[in-house]
């Protein structure tokens, strides 16, 4: 073997180390970030109500239906709960809540079906509300679909209660209450340092996972 060759194959091997290292590093990152996006999807409950359509009543009807299902949620937690507990209150709701979404629908004028379930696993985007964001991945989700359920979505947090309305805690509240740890709050409000570029590395991470489950 000549020197050139030689030397050309040490490059090479040179490059695939690199290759695998930053391979490697990239899974331990990622499996790192994932477990820290569902350590926080333990903990909370996602609100996602879906309307019919992307049509300007569709989407005001989906608001209308939004505002029944919060004011109907404000009494069911005591701020007692785990979120084992506020799963089996909800699943115990399904019905009344949807009930509550359908008289909202017909009082509007419209004949479209409502449907509520507790479902898990539910993907959602990386998400900022006023005063915290979070991350991208699956979450067990409170679902309620207007008729098709083919219009844009509104998403909030059900439990905790973090957009109930009058009874809406504050992160730090939910907190004190043991919902989440002094990392998770920091993470989430924003004031761990680089908490958006933590949620990007998630959101791919999350895409690049789904990507290989799907191949």
């Amino acid at each position: 073997m000549s020197t050139k060759t030689a030397r050309g194959n040490n490059k090479l091997r040179r490059w695939e180390l690199a290759l695998l290292l930053g391979v490697a590093l990239a899974a331990l990152a990622g499996a790192w970030l994932d477990g820290g996006q569902q350590a926080l999807a333990d903990r909370v409950i996602r609100l996602h109500v879906i309307a019919n359509s992307d049509s300007d009543a569709d989407q005001a009807l989906k608001l209308e239906v939004r505002n029944r299902i919060l004011t109907e949620a404000e009494g069911l937690f005591t701020g007692e709960e785990t979120v084992a507990g506020a799963r089996e209150i909800l699943s115990g709701k399904l019905r009344t809540l949807a009930e509550a979404g359908a008289e909202t629908v017909a009082a509007a004028g419209y004949d479209y079906p409502v449907t509520v379930s507790l479902e898990e696993d539910v993907w959602f985007p990386t998400k900022r509300y006023t005063d915290f964001a979070l991350p991208a991945g699956e979450y067990t989700a409170l679902r309620i679909v207007i008729g098709q359920g083919d219009g844009e979505n509104w998403w909030c947090v059900v439990f905790p209660p973090l957009c109930l309305g009058s009874v809406t805690e504050t992160v730090e509240d939910a907190a004190a209450a043991g919902a989440f740890t002094e990392g998770q709050v920091s993470l989430i409000t924003g004031e761990s340092e680089g908490y958006l570029v933590k949620f990007k590395a998630i959101e791919l991470w999350e895409e690049f996972m789904a990507w290989l489950r799907g191949a």
